[in-house]
């Protein structure tokens, strides 16, 4: 067979009117060869002939079980088939028919009307950030993408938990100034896990009259607008930027986002900031009551007058041990209160496994403590007391009647 070099030759030598006899003389090949290379309009390649396996004749019970079951391991169709083989060269047959058999899972081009929908996501920038204790974590960053004018909002937050992320969503929403028609989010296990939202969620969609979309798994085309802005932060965001802690990086972003969002974008060939008047334009209002969030909890206050929120305690007015007191917190403060009033305000702090304590709450607690360690008076049942004996006889009814004769009431009886 000869070369692909020698085939280009051939074809050009004919071609500029060189006899085939001489083009055959002066390659030193034949001139069948000749007329072969003429013939073919490909280039030469070698094909093995076809040979019978010791695959072939399980085959056909291997396509049939993979249209039954596209995703049966290669190791199950061996023992069902038979398979007595290398089961390496077992798999690699395998690995060459299961795509014929794989359903089809096409794609649609998707198409954004004005404040139809908003994209929301979590991106973990890959650089961790300081805490109040000095130690570094990786934390998430809340990002919400209109889809339609691709106008882009984030925020860091604390944790993924279900009320961290609302508290983000409705930072955001009121970055955006209106709610887009729909929220679409991926299986996130803050906001809900299979056919169920997670706690709090539908009360804070019904309080915006918006909707709450949670994609189905591997469909990744529906949300791929906010995925795309992730890779983007991570190229043109990050490189070079240190933050010394998670409002410093809340700062850097913000002012970041404003030139992000002047940037033209190459799919709408338009500006974000462009497109957004009219995106905002169709989207609902905020309501007019911001929606109950954060963290709420509800406990009788122990000795230590202490409280948890995530994994860090406060301290709280010791005056209030023993009684029930309710805790909120966001993403910025701790507030306690009993009745309705106010006996412990924190800033939220982000690391984990934290004592926060107020210098004012160690030092009323010192003066209960030796209120109640200093011993209690002690009444001298003499002092003064001195009871009129006629008290017994009216008790138990002596008085005047059934007295001995020449008797009257206090005296004894000899």
């Amino acid at each position: 067979m000869i070369s692909v070099e020698d085939w280009a030759l051939i074809r050009r030598l004919v071609a500029d009117g060189v006899p085939q006899r001489q083009v055959a003389k002066d390659l030193g090949v034949g001139r069948s060869t000749v007329a072969r290379a003429l013939a073919s309009d490909r280039p030469p390649k070698y094909e093995r002939a076809a040979v019978v396996t010791a695959f072939a004749p399980f085959e056909p019970l291997v396509r049939q079980l993979l249209a039954a079951t596209p995703d049966m391991p290669a190791t199950v169709i061996a023992e069902r088939v038979g398979w007595t083989g290398s089961i390496s060269w077992f798999r690699e047959h395998v690995r060459r028919l299961r795509p014929e058999h794989v359903p089809v899972d096409p794609s649609d081009r998707l198409t954004w009307l004005p404040g139809d929908a908003a994209q929301c996501d979590l991106w973990f920038p890959p650089k961790k950030i300081p805490l109040e204790d000095g130690s570094d974590m990786l934390l998430p960053v809340m990002v919400i993408t209109a889809t339609h004018s691709r106008f882009m909002v984030g925020r860091m937050i604390p944790t993924r938990h279900t009320q961290d992320l609302l508290l983000g969503m409705w930072e955001l929403l009121q970055m955006l100034g209106r709610v887009p028609r729909r929220l679409i989010w991926d299986n996130e296990s803050g906001i809900g896990r299979g056919k169920r939202h997670a706690e709090g969620v539908g009360a804070f969609t019904g309080a915006l009259a918006t909707t709450l979309v949670r994609l189905k798994p591997y469909d990744p085309e529906s949300k791929g607008i906010v995925e795309r802005r992730n890779g983007f932060f991570e190229t043109s965001f990050m490189p070079g930027r240190t933050f010394a802690s998670p409002a410093d990086f809340n700062s850097q972003f913000t002012d970041w986002l404003q030139v992000a969002n002047a940037r033209v974008v190459r799919t709408i060939k338009a500006r974000p900031v462009d497109r957004f008047d009219a995106d905002r334009a169709a989207m609902l209002p905020l309501p007019p009551v911001a929606p109950a969030l954060g963290w709420v909890n509800r406990v009788r206050l122990g000795r230590d007058y202490y409280v948890r929120v995530d994994s860090t305690d406060y301290s709280v007015d010791p005056a209030v041990i023993g009684r029930f007191v309710d805790v909120t917190a966001d993403l910025t403060r701790v507030e306690v209160r009993h009745a309705g009033r106010l006996v412990a305000a924190h800033d939220r702090v982000w690391a984990r496994g934290m004592t926060i304590t107020d210098p004012a709450h160690v030092a009323a607690a010192k003066v209960l403590r030796e209120q109640f360690q200093r011993p209690r008076p002690v009444v001298d049942p003499d002092d003064g007391l001195v009871r009129d004996l006629a008290d017994y006889d009216r008790a138990f009814g002596l008085t005047g009647a059934g007295l001995p004769d020449g008797l009257t009431d206090g005296e004894e009886v000899a």
